[in-house]
């Protein structure tokens, strides 16, 4: 089985790319812009004509798109985030019409929801912030290809590699230093009221490799999560037993952002366990623990 990996040296796309290398019987391909890569090109910018004729010489069986910016300007976020999907879409539709493609996609684009529930897929989505935006009109534009195809729409992943785009890698960061310099010092964080449901990159890697190779058609969405939301401070306090730092963590109550926006998110993962057989097989304490043991060299900040 012929499987091409878009974006495999992102966080996602890296632990994906690794996950499919250890299958019997894949080979693996990657596409962007990595000089690795086995076909170059931008996917924020490439244009359908080019990106089929680029796809049909790799003649995938199967192709994960982990391409997206989490940060940048609003046209940064829509060239990754929207246009890329559709022309992937309309690439594979001329040159790979039976090609099985698994986007991912980001609970972000469910914007606020019901504080204590868990959130299915057939909720309405109303995003809040320009990456919510830009990550739904990706979903759309994969949902209403007509493709053999099926949105992953990833909670809030955390795990070894986390880039510093996210509170997990950035936090990892800060209290290396912070170990390093001032093992008795200040740690400087924003409002960690919010409830989130953190997924191990593990198993995310784990689901994409069960929707890559599932012998029969999928349904459009599958929401991969814990199942559960915890609070953000459970987070930084996991992380912070993990370092061993002594010092004060100091939470900046009047720092407003997208957590304070959403403070409430929670998957509800019934479908991925009956369409995929999978279930999370990581704890947040577990996550952390391989998070802070990793080497720290940050991931480029793509998902």
């Amino acid at each position: 089985m012929r499987i091409l990996v878009l974006g495999a040296n992102g966080y996602l796309g890296g632990h994906i790319a690794e996950r499919l290398r250890g299958l019997p019987g894949v080979r693996l391909l990657t596409g962007g812009r990595h000089p690795d890569d086995d076909l170059r090109f931008d996917l924020a910018t490439v244009q359908p004509g080019a990106l089929a004729g680029l796809i049909e010489l790799a003649a995938p069986d199967a192709v994960v798109n982990c391409v997206g910016a989490v940060g940048g300007s609003a046209l940064t976020l829509v060239e990754a985030n929207s246009r890329g999907p559709a022309v992937l879409c309309e690439a594979l539709h001329s040159t790979a019409p039976t090609a099985r493609l698994v986007h991912l996609g980001s609970a972000a684009e469910y914007g606020p929801t019901i504080l204590g529930e868990q959130t299915a897929e057939d909720t309405p989505a109303r995003p809040v912030s320009a990456y919510g935006a830009s990550k739904l009109a990706g979903t759309l534009a994969v949902t209403g290809s007509g493709l053999d195809a099926v949105v992953l729409r990833v909670t809030d992943p955390v795990g070894p590699g986390a880039p510093s785009a996210g509170l997990p890698g950035r936090l990892t960061a800060e209290l290396r230093a912070a170990t390093h310099l001032d093992p008795a010092g200040t740690v400087q964080v924003g409002d960690l009221s919010a409830h989130r449901d953190f997924v191990d990159v593990r198993d995310v890697a784990t689901a994409a490799a069960l929707a890559l190779t599932a012998p029969r058609p999928l349904p459009p969405l599958l929401n991969i999560g814990s199942g559960h939301a915890v609070p953000m401070r459970d987070l930084v306090h996991g992380l912070v037993r993990a370092s061993g730092f002594r010092g004060k963590v100091v939470e900046n109550l009047g720092a407003v952002g997208r957590s304070t926006e959403v403070p409430w998110q929670c998957a509800r993962i019934t479908a991925a366990r009956r369409e995929l057989g999978w279930r999370p097989g990581h704890t947040l304490h577990a996550s952390l623990a391989a998070l802070w043991s990793a080497d720290g060299i940050p991931a480029p900040e793509l998902r």
